[in-house]
């Protein structure tokens, strides 16, 4: 007996309690021993796996409390939350399938179980979701939020304006809802809510993330009014409290890009099996569309998304949890210092097929399916080494044109680079010497669809990318309108009008303000290679 006391899950509870690592995982392991089926002695070794730095025994911790799952939502949904953490997205699905889920009556659980339907890019069933949650008496401020965007992501646009208004009434300076409002639609002299928001500035707290959030929806009310000098304030100030928060360092991010170069040349690259002959039998072809943020992916995604043999899957993280497991290593980024020790070690064909395996379920029958996650362009070349069947899809944008879009959104935590001009210039300027490498080191794997030529002359280029996925071109894949599949980017209310080429050149209301990130991106004036 130990100072724990007698029982080893009481005794387990009380080392965790006290930070005792070691001993609750050896007294866990003993409760295991005795109860294989110990539901929550595996959710917590999972969780002393993880911060003991052992993704792959978490995992299997995880997988194996989903085949014990007792009738109890609450159970259900502790194990669905901690498979959503270490990326086990075939595992949670089926773990949102259990019928203590169908059976649930608790409003603010079947609000969490909507989170994480959502997580899997399946909106329209965390909508419905969310509306059993509504008619239980689930309701807040945060709830009405979350249902807002869910409704604009399965293009109930109308309904998502009255909603959002409805959570302001809870929670007026929730600035990402006062941000959301703004972007539903045009704002005009007679129907804006530039008052409202003013209003809401005097109250909010200073330099918070709902004070950045405020000044980035002022920034887009002013500009849809013509007002150009005041809006370059909102957005100025908006960005400012976003850089002071994070603090990104734009050398730590170059020494990583040009290790992850070093590491990745030819040889190593090429050194997989070349790309066989799709069928039927070999599963879906996972095709990436990756390139900045606000580079057009999601145009290139809805037209995919409108071919016969083609689902979108939304933006997928599937690839850098396989790609973590391989390397066992826990952890957020695409790629850190652990991973690149331990690349050249890793069995790719592997990372390949557990991808495989995780994403296969969202091609729905059909040959393909899209992987919309832009910052994939990242471990492009690890993408193509791992899996040689799958079709690789960069956008490339004018310079200007893309670090203007990614200035003036607000991405959160993700993207610390795009809230200074300085560090988002460095971060064009990395992110451009990558691909020209991976170009490089794998020619003729990576096609580049320049976004210009998608919005002036979509047909043309549409005709490209669809030759070369390998799929037959089919009537109907640029009308945008025609596809009504739920859309969750930034831009899910934007992509519902059809493809259009305003977004081209907008810096140049800003031109003097701009100048200084015009001079740092001179050197990548010209198109990117073809």
């Amino acid at each position: 007996m130990t100072a724990f006391g007698p029982d080893p899950w009481q005794r387990a509870q009380s080392a965790l309690a006290q930070r005792h690592l070691p001993e609750a995982e050896r007294l866990l392991e003993a409760v295991l021993a005795t109860e294989p089926g110990h539901v929550q002695a595996r959710v917590l070794l999972a969780g002393i796996c993880l911060a003991r730095g052992r993704l792959r025994a978490a995992c299997a911790h995880l997988t194996q409390a989903t085949r014990a799952l007792p009738d109890d939502a609450t159970t259900v949904c502790r194990v669905a939350q901690a498979l959503l953490r270490v990326g086990e997205s075939t595992a949670l699905r089926e773990c949102l399938s259990h019928p203590a889920v169908a059976r649930c009556h608790d409003g603010a659980m079947l609000a969490t179980f909507a989170h994480l339907q959502q997580s899997l890019g399946e909106h329209e069933q965390a909508l419905s979701l969310m509306d059993r949650a509504r008619a239980l008496g689930h309701d807040n401020a945060d709830f009405r939020y979350f249902r807002s965007v869910q409704l604009q992501f399965n293009g109930r646009l109308d309904e998502a304006e009255r909603e959002l208004e409805s959570c302001l009434r809870l929670g007026p300076t929730y600035g990402r809802a006062w941000l959301t409002l703004a972007r539903l639609r045009k704002q005009t002299p007679q129907r804006n809510h530039l008052d409202d928001i003013g209003r809401q500035l005097a109250r909010v707290a200073a330099d918070s993330q709902d004070h950045s959030a405020l000044e980035f929806a002022r920034y887009k009310e002013l500009e849809d009014l013509g007002a150009y000098e005041d809006a370059w304030k909102a957005l100025e100030h908006a960005n400012a409290i976003m850089h002071r928060q994070l603090r990104h360092d734009p050398r730590k991010e170059q020494a990583l890009h040009a290790a992850l170069i070093a590491a990745c040349d030819a040889a190593f690259l090429q050194s997989a099996p070349a790309p066989a002959p799709a069928s039927a039998a070999d599963g879906p072809t996972p095709i990436f569309v990756l390139g900045l943020p606000r580079s057009g992916t999601t145009v290139v995604d809805r037209i995919l998304g409108n071919h016969s043999q083609v689902v979108s899957a939304g933006e997928l993280n599937d690839f850098a949890h396989q790609l973590r497991w391989q390397a066992d290593a826990p952890g957020q980024p695409l790629v850190d210092e652990v991973i690149l020790e331990r690349l050249r070690g890793l069995d790719f064909a592997e990372i390949g097929r557990r991808y495989l395996a995780q994403t296969a379920w969202r091609a729905q029958g059909r040959g393909y399916f899209v992987d919309k996650l832009p910052a994939n362009f990242l471990v492009a070349g690890l993408i193509a080494k791992a899996l040689p069947q799958a079709v690789i899809l960069h956008l490339a944008r004018d310079p200007m044109d893309v670090c203007f879009s990614n200035y003036r959104a607000l991405f959160g935590n993700s993207y610390a680079y795009s809230y200074d001009l300085q560090a988002l210039a460095a971060h064009y300027a990395s992110y451009r010497r990558l691909m020209a490498h991976w170009r490089q080191a794998l020619p003729g794997r990576i096609l580049d669809v320049d976004y210009q030529a998608l919005v002036t002359d979509p047909e043309a280029e549409a005709g490209r990318i669809l030759d070369f996925c390998g799929l037959a071109r089919e009537a109907h894949c640029t009308d945008l309108v025609r596809n009504t599949a739920p859309v969750s980017t930034l831009s899910s209310a934007q992509v519902r009008e059809g493809i259009h080429a305003r977004g081209l050149a907008e810096w140049k209301r800003y031109e003097r303000q701009l100048q200084p990130l015009r001079e740092a991106l001179e050197p990548f004036a010209a198109p990117e290679a073809r």
